[in-house]
């Protein structure tokens, strides 16, 4: 939930020789003497795993300069090798629902096997200010940001409930092109959060998203299949949205937002809208409760209707605190953020299975830890629990839904993303390497802080974060990810 402010079904491309130095790539070609140099890394003897090409090999990686130069069977020499006997060597995952990259938070997304994290819910109003801010802090992961309608709206628009005025819609629409051509990544809309956001507000932005080839994050109107306004109701808006602009569409956390209590029947409508041609794709978080603020539209008068729920089936975030009515009145005074038991398991399970459903964490951790533990636990307990317990999706579509798949939704917004969520010579040297049979989150609703195991090394752009000595805080070598219409004009 967004803060009250705030394919790869490809050939399998493995018969190569044991010699191969696989070449594939986006970028620039291999170091033709790539197997008698000397790299800055070597990471010999892991798993190498690239969902892109279906590559699972046991290879060695040569890194230098911050991007992978040579995957071989040959072997390689480094200033600094790293022994992934028994581990899997995969891309470094990519968090496409995540906020501003943020203290603490950012330690918990390496903890994670997170290196670039992209706050495509929310975002910003003003790009330069929100690029500099946190360039100037240096973060330890790659980080971008989307055009946040909701952000620009309010300062405008007091009222959530209220249409925007004409003279209002012109001021931001400008506002967003503004934007985009100062490097944001794409456009979000949070309609849940601000009712009164109208068609006519949408469809221009849309279309300017649609000229610049930049995808439309939306946080869905509806939640729940109680009438007036469902699940069903709110994935038509959008799918009419996309049908009308031929903009691309990317739906946040399905499970939560358009898919609960639905999730058949809004999966099979998408389905129907991208085999009719739109370019549709949706993420999700592998949790069974969802969390946002008390003080929000969501909990608007007939929450415990909509969502099948009551007061006690709800907890504050980083908290044992289950509430009552007294203390859910005073907690959304304080507007402090709860998690709501309210995902049915069968919907995480459908939502899994489709192949463009991706995996974002809709969180990062803050001071204070108010939080989901998704926060902090979103991509290890994907693969602890849908892939090794409940064998739900193989490791390799695992990963592809935290790598390729967000890489390929925010190639079309910027360059930098070509060479992210992919393992192959040429592209940026961002790597996790992980134990599948250990990894796991241990982040819970009391302690949404506490960190992921099995994870042993985490690397940005050639450089190791995180490592059998623990993080290294003074590597802050995260870059910004900025959209391809960036104009000094």
């Amino acid at each position: 939930m967004i803060p009250a402010f705030t394919h790869f079904i490809l050939p399998l491309l493995l018969q190569f020789s044991c010699a191969t130095v696989f070449a594939e790539t986006t970028t620039s070609p291999p170091l033709p003497d790539s197997l008698g140099r000397s790299f800055d890394i070597v990471i010999k003897n892991g798993r190498v795993m690239d969902p892109e090409r279906r590559l699972d090999s046991v290879m060695n990686v040569g890194i230098a300069g911050g991007a992978i130069r040579a995957i071989t069977t040959d072997s390689l020499h480094g200033t600094r090798v790293i022994d992934a006997t028994g581990l899997v060597v995969a891309p470094g995952f990519i968090d496409i629902l995540s906020y501003d990259p943020i203290e603490p938070g950012v330690w918990s997304k390496i903890r994670d096997g997170v290196t670039t994290a992209l706050a495509m819910h929310g975002g910003t109003a003003d790009p330069d200010r929100w690029y500099a801010a946190y360039a100037k802090q240096r973060p330890p992961i790659n980080f971008g940001a989307s055009f946040f309608y909701n952000e620009a709206r309010v300062r405008i628009v007091r009222d959530r409930y209220l249409h925007a005025s004409g003279e209002a819609r012109k001021t931001l629409l400008a506002r967003a092109e503004k934007a985009v051509r100062r490097g944001a990544l794409g456009v979000s809309f949070a309609l849940e959060y601000v009712p009164g956001t109208s068609s006519e507000e949408i469809l221009p932005i849309m279309s300017l998203a649609a000229k610049y080839s930049l995808p439309v994050f939306f946080h869905a109107r509806y939640s729940d299949m109680e009438e007036p306004g469902t699940n069903l109701d709110g994935l038509r808006e959008i799918i009419g949205y996309a049908r009308t602009t031929h903009a691309a569409v990317h739906i946040d956390h399905i499970n939560s937002t358009g898919g609960t209590f639905s999730m058949a029947r809004s999966l099979a409508m998408i389905d129907a809208a991208r085999s009719g041609g739109l370019d549709i794709t949706a993420c999700m978080y592998p949790y069974a409760y969802w969390a946002t603020y008390l003080n929000s539209a969501r909990f608007d008068a007939g929450w415990q209707d909509r969502f099948h729920i009551s007061y006690g089936d709800l907890q504050l975030g980083g908290s044992s605190d289950r509430l009552t009515r007294e203390t859910f009145l005073k907690n959304r005074r304080l507007g402090k953020l709860a998690v709501a038991y309210a995902i049915p398991e069968e919907d995480n399970l459908a939502a899994l299975r489709s192949s463009y459903v991706m995996i974002g964490s809709d969180a990062v951790l803050e001071p204070g830890f108010n939080n989901h533990p998704r926060a902090s636990g979103t991509f290890s307990r994907t693969i602890a629990v849908y892939v090794r317990e409940h064998k739900t999706i193989s490791l390799m579509d695992a990963i592809a839904k935290m790598t390729i798949l967000p890489a390929r939704r925010m190639e079309s917004a910027s360059e930098s993303m070509k060479r992210k969520g992919r393992l192959q010579v040429g592209v940026d040297a961002d790597v996790v390497v992980f134990d599948a049979a250990r990894i796991r989150d241990r982040a819970t609703v009391e302690h949404p802080e506490n960190c992921s195991e099995g994870i042993h090394y985490v690397l940005v752009r050639g450089k190791v974060v995180l490592d059998e000595s623990g993080l290294h805080r003074n590597v802050r070598n995260g870059s910004a990810i900025r959209g391809m219409l960036r104009t000094d004009r």
